[in-house]
């Protein structure tokens, strides 16, 4: 019985030291191997491997994937024109030389994303100090974004990290000068209304003016022409009388005679007083009266 224990706990005593001597390295992870402390290997390649039974040799595991630092508050930095803006930024980044990486932050990854965050910190305050805040809001945002992607490339590179790619996701100013930038744009639209409005008042009288300008030529031309049509029609009409009446002057008078008779006794409430033998009444009596 003794025996078959002494068996059986050295069988699980053997188990437990290979197992402490095989590990399996992931396809999404860097195996490092220490031995007394030190960094003994390196390892990249997935599947399966052995080492010495601890304390001799340990295995810790870092990531190999692209691995995202994104803060959730923005940064502010100064302008060229010393005025402040809110950056917020983001880096793709990831591990290429894991000796190097632990050497430096001893595999903590928080500790490798602070240092990340004050280099890209650094850089974006490099670069922004240089422009002013049209240029790094849209004119030279570009060139901003390259310029410090090769800063934090040739940063990270000393700490065993390789940067994939670093984008500005938001850039603005900060609540003062939103309120500020708002209002001198408020400003700006009120004047060129006012402008426009000054300009469409001024054009409005100068139409206005014109077309009574034309107005009154017009009519002035059509009452010249409406006399002088009527003259000539009256012209016309004189001729045309004298001819007729110039033929036989005195029924010429007795006509003349009789319009002003109906024009004289056109209403019936007219009195008038007139010696019965003026010329006025010559027509009013018979041929043989005197």
């Amino acid at each position: 019985m003794n025996r078959l224990v002494t068996i059986f706990v050295a069988g699980f005593i053997a188990l437990m030291l290979l197992s402490s001597t095989v590990f399996v390295v992931d396809q999404r992870r860097f195996a490092i191997v220490f031995a007394l402390g030190e960094v003994r290997e390196v390892i990249a390649e997935p599947g399966l491997h052995f080492k010495l039974p601890p304390p001799f040799q340990n295995v810790i595991y870092l990531d190999k994937r692209i691995l995202t630092l994104d803060t959730p508050d923005a940064d502010r930095f100064i302008t060229a024109e010393k005025k402040n803006i809110l950056v917020d930024a983001f880096v793709k980044w990831r591990i290429v030389e894991p000796r190097l990486y632990y050497v430096s932050f001893s595999g903590d990854e928080r500790a490798a994303a602070n240092r990340m965050s004050q280099i890209i910190k650094a850089a974006l305050n490099d670069e922004i100090t240089k422009r002013t805040v049209r240029e790094v809001i849209s004119g030279e945002r570009g060139a901003v974004m390259a310029a410090v992607q090769n800063k934090v490339v040739a940063e990270a590179k000393q700490i065993g990290i390789g940067i994939v790619d670093v984008r500005l996701k938001r850039v603005d100013y900060i609540e003062q000068i939103n309120a500020s930038v708002y209002d001198r744009m408020r400003a700006e639209r009120v004047r060129v209304a006012n402008e426009l409005r000054s300009t469409g008042s001024a054009e409005s009288e100068q139409i206005r003016a014109n077309a009574d300008r034309q107005r009154t030529v017009i009519l002035a031309e059509a009452f010249r022409e409406a006399e002088k049509i009527k003259g000539e029609g009256d012209a016309k009409a004189s001729a045309i009388y004298a001819g007729a009446f110039g033929k036989n002057p005195e029924f010429y008078k007795f006509y003349r005679s009789l319009e002003a008779y109906r024009a004289s006794f056109k209403a019936h409430g007219d009195v008038m007083v007139i010696d019965a033998n003026s010329e006025f009444f010559k027509y009013f009596k018979s041929p043989g009266s005197k």
